[in-house]
């Protein structure tokens, strides 16, 4: 069983969305200048919303399969929405604008990746699929700096089961008895990496931003739209050093900040939330930000967020790389390191929603498992040594800090 949370699997993994069941009213809510003046930006901000989780049986036909194409175009997005002809539409549309953001993100973290390493190339696959939609998935293997790198993005068209509908709105399906509704048509854009690098001194990045829509369905024509982003950046090392920590989050609060001071303590504290191995009783990493099914706030303000969020992902990790990339290290290090990789598959295989409804629903699986590193190690009842830099590490992961 699979939540309507996860209805964007073929985009790579950490793809959470849920269907929202009320339309709220609008406020106003203040914009931190990014030029750090003081300004006041008026935004509509809307009531937050309370969400029904919908259990639904994962279904392989809700996404198509896709074909593989020679060439990058222009843009994925269907000839309705701005593609081939009518590029203009899709150029002002939030989907259009949503889409050119993940993919010059994805040029300018590749081109930051292949710098780092100094010698290793990406390979690219592009994708589409028959009723509109596909992807560009890059990979780089075994560089200089890199065992794996992956920066994926994907524009998806599918259609959510009519069982979907009817527990998103009960009333309506009470009304009309035994009446069955049309499946529901939705829209999911996104960008996705999982960076790996070889010495266990480096940390691993991962960071995914996404928006949904879904559509008016056929038997409910005028029905009103719905819309939310979703996504975040985190941080997973084998060894703590706290100035490399304390940089990543400062970049991460400095994001949110200008948009709003409450989003980075929120946001830290549903990625602490989220990244967390339950039968281990530990998180993933060390955090950084996480966000779902935001749709409280006027949508350009969140297009503008999501944006500063993605941009942000090269200085927030790159310099990190660079002081750490060159460290020696013992093979009692590098076994750590792969201890703790067994951990990030652990979670990304049995907790991720987009990587679990992603195996089930029969979507891209090289997108899907692109997240997960070359190399991990399990041992039998492994336990670090109290007061050794792993057992700190260890020991963070189980007791969220505050870093900032």
């Amino acid at each position: 069983m699979a939540t309507i949370n996860t209805m964007i699997s073929s985009l790579p993994s950490t793809s959470a969305f849920q269907l929202h069941t009320s339309t709220p009213s609008p406020t106003t809510l203040a914009l931190i200048n990014t030029n750090s003046i003081t300004t006041t930006t008026s935004f509509n901000r809307r009531k937050p919303i309370r969400n029904r989780n919908l259990i639904i049986r994962a279904s392989s036909h809700m996404i198509e399969k896709e074909t593989a194409e020679t060439h990058r175009p222009d843009t994925f997005l269907r000839e309705s929405d701005g593609g081939s002809s009518n590029q203009e539409l899709g150029a002002n549309s939030v989907r259009g604008r949503f889409e050119k953001m993940i993919r010059d993100a994805q040029d300018s973290v590749c081109a930051a990746i292949e710098a780092a390493d100094g010698g290793g190339k990406f390979k690219e696959d592009v994708w589409s699929r028959p009723g509109g939609g596909g992807g560009i998935s890059r990979v780089l293997q075994d560089g200089a700096v890199w065992e794996k790198a992956g920066v994926n993005v994907s524009v998806v068209y599918g259609v959510m089961p009519p069982e979907a509908y009817r527990a998103a709105n009960p009333v309506n399906a009470a009304e009309n008895g035994n009446f069955k509704p049309e499946p529901v048509p939705f829209f999911a854009a996104g960008i996705s990496s999982v960076l790996h690098p070889k010495n266990p001194f480096a940390p691993t990045l991962h960071f995914n931003y996404r928006y949904f829509e879904t559509d008016a369905r056929k038997d409910a024509p005028g029905a009103p739209r719905q819309w939310w982003f979703g996504g975040g950046t985190d941080l997973t090392p084998a060894y703590i050093f706290e100035e490399d920590v304390k940089h990543f989050h400062t970049v991460q609060k400095n994001a949110c900040d200008k948009f709003d001071p409450t989003f980075y303590p929120r946001f830290k504290k549903w990625c602490d939330d989220y990244f967390y191995i339950k039968h281990r009783n530990e998180r993933r990493g060390l955090g950084g930000i996480f966000f779902d099914d935001l749709n409280d706030y006027d949508q350009e303000m969140l297009l503008s967020f999501a944006t500063e969020c993605a941009n942000s992902v090269v200085d927030a990790y790159i310099p990190i790389i660079e002081r750490r990339k060159d460290t020696p290290f013992t093979d009692q290090n590098k076994a750590w390191q792969q201890l703790r990789r067994g951990r990030y598959v652990e979670f990304n295989l049995v907790y991720d929603r987009g990587t679990t409804f992603g195996l089930k629903t029969g979507g891209r699986i090289e997108s899907i498992l692109v997240s997960l590193p070359l190399t991990a190690r399990w041992e039998y009842d492994h336990q670090p040594e109290e007061g050794s830099e792993e057992w700190k590490l260890l020991d963070a992961c189980i007791n969220p800090k505050e870093w900032i």
